[in-house]
C-alpha cells in the first residue's frame, strides 16, 4: 500500500432520486470527484442486503448483494422499466434521510416487473451467472423464497423441521415448489453484480480502488448458518450454543451482546478454512481492499451463551490465530488487508497484527486524552497503519467536539494547531493527512464539516442509524480542489 488516502461514504449515502443511494449515476459522479480530488480510494460499508434494524453488519448474506443499491434509472436504459413506473412510487420525502420503510415496499415492487421482462431477454447472461455463483446463489435464493413463504419468519422459527434442518427430500421439494421465487432472487443478484461490475471498471480506469469491510461474524437468520450449520457453534436443532458480544466497558456497563453464531473453528480448521476463503473470494470480486471488521476476535473471543440477555456473564475463548490469518493472506496475496484492532486490545492482540504483517487502525479522534499518552496520537502513527479522523462508528468531528472534554479540547487545538480560519475538521483533516500512516481515510461528513446529528451509526442502538445521505451538490468542485491541495500537500497524490 503507498502512502496515499481515501473517503469514506456508505454506497447508501449516495444522493439519488431513488431514497437511497445507487450504482447509478450519482456513484459514477463521485468516482470524478474522488479523482479531481487526489483521492486512491473509496471506501465502503458491507454491500450485504440488509435485514431487521438496516444495518450492513446484519446481513441476510455474505455473499449477495443489496438490492437497494440496483439503479432503477439504469434499468429504464435497459427497457426493464419505464419512468413512469418509477414516478409512481414514493421514494421518501427528505433527501437527507433514508426512509426505509418507503424501500421496503416499493424497490421489490420495481424489481419484480423487471424480473418479468428481463428474464427471458437475459436468460442467457442470467444462467451463466448462476453457474459461476452456484456455490451460494442457490442456497441464498432457496433461503429467501422458504422465507417469504414462511411470512419472512427466522429460519429457526420455520414450523416444518425438514427444511429447517436442510433434510435433502425437504430441500428438493421446496426448490421444485417455490422454483419461480428462485429465478426471481437469481435475476436480481445478476443485476445487482452487473451494475457493480460496470461501475468497478469505470472506478478502475480513473484510478480508484475500492475498501470494503467484512464483518467477523454472519447473522444467525442467514443463508450462510441456514445453509452451512457445520461451521457455527449450534446444537442439534442448529441453535446457538454461545453467541458474540464483547464485554462491559468504560462506555457499556452491560457490555454489547451481538447474538451472532460463534464459529466452530476446529471444524473450519479441519476444511481447511475452505468456508472463509469462498467468503474472501466472493469479497474480492467487490473489493480490492478488505478492513477485516473485530480482528482482535481471530486472537480470542467473547463467548455469551445464548440464554444470557447480557454479555456481561461471557468469557474469552481461544480464535484461530495466525494458523488462519497466515492462510487467508497467502491464499488472496494479491488482496489488501486492514485489521480493525480497535477495543480491547491485549498483548496477544498486538502480537497477531505484528505477525500478521497487516496494517492496524489509528482513530484520531480516540487520540486526544489530556491525562495522558494515547497511541492514536499523530505522533505515534506508525507506516504501517490507516489513519482515520473518525470511523462509521464515530461522531462526525463536530458531533465529536460537544461531547469531548474542555481539558481534551483544548489539548487538541494545541497539539494541531487548530485555528478559526482553518476549523476543526479540516485541522483534523491535515494532521491525519501528515501522519506517518500510508492510507488515510476520512468520513465524507467531515470533508462537508456537518454536525453530530448526520453521524453514520450509533454502536448500541438499534433503531435510527444507517440513514444520513449526501446531497445532490455538496461533493462539487470547490470541495475536491480543496481536498487535493491537502493530498497534495502531504504527498498522497
Amino acid at each position: 500500500m503507498n502512502r496515499s488516502s481515501g473517503v469514506l461514504l456508505p454506497m447508501s449515502a449516495l444522493p439519488s432520486p431513488y431514497g437511497i443511494g445507487t450504482m447509478g449515476e450519482s456513484a459514477y459522479r463521485f468516482v470524478d470527484f474522488l479523482q479531481a480530488a487526489g483521492q486512491k480510494y473509496w471506501q465502503l460499508l458491507p454491500l450485504s442486503p440488509t435485514s431487521q434494524g438496516d444495518s450492513p453488519y446484519s446481513s441476510f448474506s455474505t455473499f449477495a448483494g443489496n438490492p437497494y443499491f440496483i439503479d432503477p434509472a439504469l434499468l429504464v436504459e435497459d427497457g426493464l422499466l419505464t419512468q413512469e413506473e418509477l414516478d409512481r412510487f414514493p421514494w421518501g420525502e427528505d433527501p437527507r434521510w433514508i426512509d426505509y420503510a418507503s424501500l421496503y415496499e416499493a424497490r421489490p415492487a420495481l424489481l419484480r416487473l423487471a424480473f418479468s421482462r428481463g428474464r427471458e431477454r437475459c436468460a442467457g447472461e442470467i444462467e451463466a451467472f448462476r453457474r459461476e455463483n452456484a456455490g451460494w446463489v442457490e442456497n441464498y435464493a432457496l433461503y429467501l423464497a422458504v422465507k417469504a413463504h414462511f411470512g419472512m419468519a427466522a429460519w429457526t422459527d420455520w414450523p416444518e423441521e425438514d427444511i429447517r434442518l436442510r433434510r435433502p427430500e425437504a430441500v428438493a421439494r421446496y426448490r421444485e415448489l417455490l422454483a419461480e421465487e428462485l429465478a426471481y432472487h437469481v435475476f436480481v443478484q445478476y443485476l445487482f453484480f452487473r451494475q457493480w461490475t460496470a461501475l468497478r471498471d469505470y472506478a478502475r480506469e480513473k484510478g480508484l480502488r475500492f475498501i470494503g469491510d467484512l464483518p467477523i461474524y454472519v447473522a444467525l437468520d442467514s443463508a450462510d448458518v441456514w445453509s452451512e450449520p457445520q461451521f457455527f457453534q449450534l446444537d442439534q436443532k442448529n441453535l446457538p450454543k454461545a453467541v458474540a458480544g464483547v464485554p462491559p466497558d468504560a462506555f457499556t456497563q452491560e457490555g454489547q451482546l451481538w447474538g451472532n453464531p460463534l464459529y466452530d473453528w476446529d471444524a473450519l480448521r479441519a476444511d481447511g478454512y475452505g468456508w472463509w476463503i469462498r467468503r474472501i473470494d466472493g469479497a474480492k470480486k467487490l473489493y480490492d481492499a478488505i478492513r477485516i471488521d473485530h480482528f482482535r476476535g481471530l486472537e480470542s473471543y467473547w463467548a455469551v451463551p445464548s440464554q444470557e440477555t447480557t454479555a456481561k456473564n461471557g468469557s474469552w475463548q481461544p480464535g484461530p490465530g495466525m494458523g488462519f490469518v497466515g492462510v487467508m493472506t497467502s491464499w488472496f496475496s494479491d488482496l489488501e488487508f486492514i485489521a480493525e484492532d480497535l477495543g480491547i486490545i491485549t498483548d496477544g492482540v498486538r502480537q497477531l497484527l505484528e505477525d500478521s504483517g497487516l496494517p492496524g487502525m489509528k482513530v484520531l479522534q480516540f487520540a486526544f486524552d489530556a491525562q495522558g499518552e494515547s497511541a492514536y496520537l499523530p505522533h505515534n502513527c506508525q507506516p504501517n497503519s490507516v489513519c482515520y479522523v473518525g470511523t462509521h462508528d464515530n461522531d462526525t468531528v463536530l458531533g465529536w467536539l460537544e461531547t469531548a472534554s474542555p481539558e481534551d479540547r483544548d489539548f487538541a487545538r494545541r497539539y494541531m494547531h487548530i485555528t478559526q480560519e482553518e476549523g476543526w475538521c479540516w485541522g483534523m483533516i491535515r494532521s491525519g493527512m501528515a501522519t506517518a500512516s500510508r492510507l488515510f481515510v476520512v468520513q465524507m461528513q467531515d470533508l462537508l464539516e456537518l454536525p453530530g446529528d448526520c453521524r453514520t451509526n450509533v454502536p448500541g442502538v438499534a433503531e435510527g442509524n444507517w440513514r444520513w445521505r449526501m446531497l445532490p451538490e455538496e461533493a462539487d468542485e470547490k470541495l475536491a480542489e480543496k481536498l487535493r491541495r491537502y493530498t497534495e500537500t502531504y504527498r498522497r497524490l
